[in-house]
């Protein structure tokens, strides 16, 4: 990527968080050019930001320096900007910006710049509840800016709440979000499946798969930075939700089922890249099966509900349905059997043996089946996939 970010530092305890945003930010591809308050110098060295970001650090002191007053930064770096982030933005920030305070560089710049403007406040839950600050925030998003909201937890003031400036991955899909060019799914309702199910035999052991979640989390961002609503029913996985993302935590594939019937309710788009287990035990043990010195054990199996099946046969004329099929042998012709017995309008085939590719994997190769089109072979890293599967669902619906 090479995005142009001007990255604002007011003066909050959080400020010393933001040499490994910065650096989070360089090693991203962006270029990243930073505007210290007089007040953060105090928390973190311009000097360190300076290395990390390859650049100088502009600061209070040129915004009024003859020797770089020809330069006019406020202007100039506001025009270079592709998004403007402010983080931490403090209660004194985001009353710059909401007033219009032009007698700082960093408020400056903010009237000055017409690119997406983020602000992630950090500050005392007292003062981020107050009617001035709260009353900062409403203005600034009737206009338009994105104000996260801050994450709850131990604060440095030694108070417990609402304040905390929220964590890296978290900033970085709102970044991704301002960045992404394609925002395509503005007011639709996406709800993705992710993850694999596990299916309890007793209280300690269960049936599953692989399944990482990896791809269905990598489309929930996708459809998030496209600017969808987007429901994420997750399997049990160990990655961190995406930002701006209602997720719906499940087990078993009965639960998935169940969510998923209530959430198709309104949805427009429903991709199915769960890993669903198939088959549940007959008879759930309600304590810990012993060995007991039996040599072998058999245990029956009953088929879960098809999810797919159930959504298809309930799939509204205008809502796109979309599933994956992991396979080993006959991939295409698998996916294609699939798509026609189930009602999908698109799948999303991948041969799961392959090296570097399909579970647990940072990658993915994939064929894109819809009705009626030449397949679609696309080869990279899950998030590029989760765009690519989305342009495709995007040309379909064009056609609804």
């Amino acid at each position: 990527m090479n995005s142009k970010i001007l990255f604002g530092i007011s003066g909050g305890i959080a400020a010393y968080k933001a040499p490994e945003l910065l650096h989070g930010w360089v090693k991203m591809g962006f270029e990243v050019e930073t505007i210290m308050t007089g007040a953060s110098e105090e928390f973190v060295s311009p000097m360190v930001l300076s290395t990390l970001s390859k650049r100088r650090v502009w600061t209070e002191r040129d915004f009024l320096s003859a020797e770089h007053g020809w330069e006019i930064p406020h202007i100039t770096l506001a025009d270079w900007a592709d998004i403007f982030v402010v983080a931490p933005a403090t209660a004194n920030a985001l009353r710059t910006a909401a007033d219009g305070d032009s007698s700082t560089l960093l408020g400056a710049a903010m009237l000055a710049c017409k690119k997406p403007l983020l602000m992630f406040p950090a500050m005392n839950g007292n003062m981020l509840s107050s009617d001035a600050v709260q009353r900062h925030i409403r203005v600034l998003r009737e206009r338009g800016a994105i104000i996260v909201d801050p994450d709850s937890g131990l604060l440095a003031c030694g108070y417990e709440g609402k304040g905390r400036l929220p964590s890296q991955d978290v900033i970085n899909d709102y970044v991704k979000m301002a960045l992404c060019d394609k925002k395509d799914m503005l007011g639709l309702r996406v709800v993705v499946t992710a993850g694999p199910t596990h299916e309890y035999i007793d209280p300690v052991r269960f049936i599953s798969n692989p399944s990482s979640g990896k791809m269905g989390y990598a489309l929930a961002r996708a459809a998030f930075q496209r600017g969808a609503s987007v429901t994420l029913i997750s399997g049990p996985v160990s990655l961190v939700p995406p930002a701006g993302v209602e997720v719906i935590n499940v087990v078993s594939a009965d639960d998935m089922y169940d969510a998923c019937i209530e959430a198709a309710k309104d949805a427009d788009i429903i991709i199915k890249a769960a890993a669903v287990g198939d088959y549940k035990a007959a008879r759930r043990a309600d304590q810990k099966i012993k060995r007991g010195g039996r040599a072998d054990m058999t245990l029956e199996l009953v088929q879960n509900r098809d999810i797919a099946a159930a959504l298809g046969k309930i799939k509204r004329n205008c809502q796109t349905l979309i599933g994956f099929a992991a396979e080993t042998q006959n991939v295409i012709e698998n996916a294609q059997k699939k798509m026609s017995e189930k009602n999908l309008d698109m799948i999303v085939s991948n041969d799961v043996t392959a090296s570097d590719a399909g579970f647990a994997s940072e990658r993915n190769v994939i064929t894109i089946l819809r009705r009626g089109r030449e397949a679609v072979h696309f080869s990279g890293t899950k998030e590029e996939a989760a765009h690519r599967i989305f342009d495709a669902a995007s040309e379909l619906r064009t056609e609804m």
